[in-house]
């Protein structure tokens, strides 16, 4: 799941995490077994969030932009190594995914589902907090 927030209004309309967590539920109801959600956001308000969820087992453990603080400069807090490599295992993550929720007018999320597709999880579910994008 990767919730998008902050600077992305500017691109498109944004989706709160409680929208994306109604799209994990729907999944669930077709896949009662499923617990686990690796989850990309790089909010600390929305990761704060998932502690409203104690039946989702939610994987979220790297540092967080706080405040309104500038993608640049979060980024820069990381260090160039760091900065470079979350984005791209982030990616990698969600490209083995089983199922992905997230909002497909994202150009990030657009890929992911496409990289998923060559992957042969063409069948695997993705559900788009965007009304308009489903495929």
């Amino acid at each position: 799941m990767h919730v998008r927030m902050g600077d992305k209004a500017c691109d498109m309309k944004v989706f709160e995490f409680e929208q994306h967590m109604e799209l994990a539920h729907r999944i669930r109801m077709r896949v009662p077994h499923l617990n686990n959600i690796w989850f990309s956001a790089e909010m600390q308000e929305v990761i704060d969030k998932t502690k409203s969820y104690p039946r989702w087992n939610l994987y979220t453990n790297v540092k967080r932009q706080v405040g309104n603080i500038s993608m640049a400069a979060y980024e820069a807090s990381h260090g160039r190594k760091t900065s470079t490599n979350y984005p791209l295992v982030n990616f990698l993550m969600a490209v083995k995914s089983d199922y992905f929720a997230g909002a497909l007018g994202s150009t990030r999320c657009f890929l992911i589902d496409g990289m998923r597709n060559t992957r042969g999880k063409v069948t695997a579910e993705y559900l788009s907090v965007n009304k308009d994008r489903f495929w």
